[in-house]
C-alpha cells in the first residue's frame, strides 16, 4: 500500500469531507455490519462540488490509461457523475459522447431504456461506488446488447471490503465476472493513509484499521 495518497485523492477526500459525503461514526450498513464511516455521493449537490469531483474523476481514469469512447451512467447516480466527468474531459480536450439508462422503460416521445448519445465504441461506466455490482452488471449487459463493448468502470470510492461469499470485494468480483477493469478515485486503503496523516482524525483512523482487519477483502 502507497504510505501517501496521490495529490487528486487527497482532493477527493479533502471535497468528501467538506461536503458531507464522507462521514465518520457509527452507521449501519445493508450488509448489517457497523461501519467506522459512511460515503454518499449524493451530497456533492451543487455545481462547484460536481466540478471538483468531476476532476478527480478525470484525473484517476487517465492516469489508470483506459481507453474508452463514451461515457454511461448508470440511473441514477452514475447519471449527474458521467455528465460532470463529460464536462470535465471536455475541457482537456476530449468531447465525448454521454449516455444514460432509466429505471423503466418510457412508452411515449423517444420511448426505450436509454437516452443521450447512441452507444457505440467503448464505453466507460461511471458510478459512485460498487456494492452488489448488480448496477454494473445490467449496465455492461445494456452496452453489449447496443453492439458496444464495455471499456471499464469508473466509482469514487472502493471500499475494498469482502462480500458475504467469498473473500474478494464487490469490485474484484465484477472485475472477474464481467472482465471489466475497475478504477476507483480512492480506496479504504487511501482512506487509511489520509486519515493517519491527519492528528484531527487520529481516533477514526483507528477505527478504520480495525475495520479493515474485520471485514476487509483479501484479493486488494
Amino acid at each position: 500500500m502507497d504510505p501517501r495518497p496521490s495529490p487528486h485523492q487527497s482532493r477527493f477526500l479533502d471535497l468528501a469531507l467538506r461536503c458531507d459525503a464522507l462521514r465518520f461514526g457509527d452507521f449501519l450498513l445493508k450488509s448489517g455490519r457497523e461501519s467506522p464511516y459512511f460515503f454518499n455521493a449524493g451530497q456533492f449537490n451543487s455545481g462547484a462540488a460536481l466540478a471538483g469531483l468531476a476532476e478527480c474523476y478525470a484525473e484517476a481514469v487517465l492516469a489508470r490509461g483506459l481507453g474508452f469512447d463514451m461515457l454511461f451512467g448508470p440511473a441514477y447516480k452514475g447519471i449527474p457523475l458521467a455528465t460532470a466527468l463529460a464536462v470535465a474531459l471536455a475541457a482537456r480536450g476530449r468531447d465525448l459522447p454521454v449516455a444514460f439508462n432509466r429505471k423503466e422503460a418510457k412508452a411515449h416521445g423517444e420511448g426505450g431504456h436509454l437516452i443521450g448519445a447512441p452507444l457505440s465504441g467503448r464505453v466507460l461506466i461511471v458510478d459512485d461506488v460498487i456494492t452488489a455490482g448488480t448496477a454494473i452488471r445490467e449496465s455492461a449487459a445494456l452496452i453489449r446488447a447496443a453492439g458496444a463493448i464495455p471499456a471499464g468502470v469508473l466509482v469514487a470510492l472502493d471500499r475494498q471490503e469482502r462480500g458475504a461469499q467469498g473473500e474478494r470485494s464487490a469490485a474484484r468480483e465484477v472485475e472477474a465476472a464481467l472482465g471489466l477493469p475497475v478504477v476507483a478515485v480512492a480506496t479504504l486503503d487511501d482512506l487509511l493513509a489520509y486519515a493517519g496523516d491527519r492528528p484531527d482524525l487520529a481516533l477514526h483512523h483507528g477505527r478504520l484499521l480495525a475495520y479493515r482487519a474485520a471485514y476487509g477483502s483479501r484479493e486488494d
